[in-house]
């Protein structure tokens, strides 16, 4: 049994769709940003960082992985999934895993910043990171062609950019004109352990009347989190 310890955000659902896909049985622990759960001495015990996700693998005597890539990483070569045995397919699978957490996470994670969470519009930063996630989405529409995924066979690689791409609209860029990547991410969202992953802690999308609402205190929780 994994024990797992997450909230609603990309990197989170990194992780839960890799569990789903794995087929592995897990225990979920929300934890609430906004209310500093992170930061708790309990959460900081197993995750110096005050981040999530992390996981407490039970069954190899609590073992206690955090960041999000190392704990995927660590979940394909536990099971021997997702992630190739031979040096050269690991290395093309590590590369686009790379690409999203140096590259595509954090150039999205500041777009949502600047674009979405300050109250005063700084119209420069929003626009350096927003043509900057639009460029790395012009990278993987390179990588994607001739190919479904990026690393040949559907892989953490895939998982990894997906959690953050499909969230695109919140970054306010589009991905139109790249029609790889659109085929791409239709054949990830189509898959039954993407879709429920992406509801782990809980279903954001359960209530459309209210998604307003919702926006509104997802986009406040994030500004108390960004301020401090």
């Amino acid at each position: 049994m994994i024990d797992l310890y997450t909230s609603a955000t990309p990197n989170g659902a990194k992780a839960s769709v890799t569990l789903e896909e794995l087929e592995l049985p897990y225990e979920v622990h929300p934890i609430s940003l906004s209310d500093g759960d992170q930061r708790t001495e309990s959460f900081l015990a197993m995750n110096p960082n005050g981040r999530i996700p992390v996981i407490v693998d039970r069954e190899a005597d609590d073992f206690v992985v955090f960041e999000s890539g190392a704990i995927m990483v660590y979940l394909a070569e536990k099971t021997g999934r997702l992630m190739p045995g031979d040096v050269k397919g690991r290395s093309e699978v590590m590369q686009w895993l790379m690409f999203q957490m140096g590259g595509i996470g954090p150039m999205m994670g500041q777009a949502n910043v600047f674009h979405r969470y300050f109250p005063e519009k700084i119209q420069p930063a929003i626009d350096r990171y927003q043509k900057e996630t639009r460029r790395l989405f012009e990278v993987l529409e390179r990588g994607l062609m001739d190919k479904e995924y990026l690393a040949g066979d559907y892989s953490i690689a895939d998982i990894a950019n997906w959690c953050w791409v499909r969230t695109h609209k919140w970054s306010g860029v589009e991905v139109d004109g790249l029609p790889n990547l659109q085929a791409w991410m239709d054949r990830l969202a189509a898959r039954p352990a993407c879709q429920k992953g992406t509801k782990v802690p809980f279903d954001k999308n359960r209530a459309k009347s209210d998604q307003g609402e919702r926006d509104k205190k997802f986009a406040d929780d994030a500004l108390k989190m960004v301020t401090r």
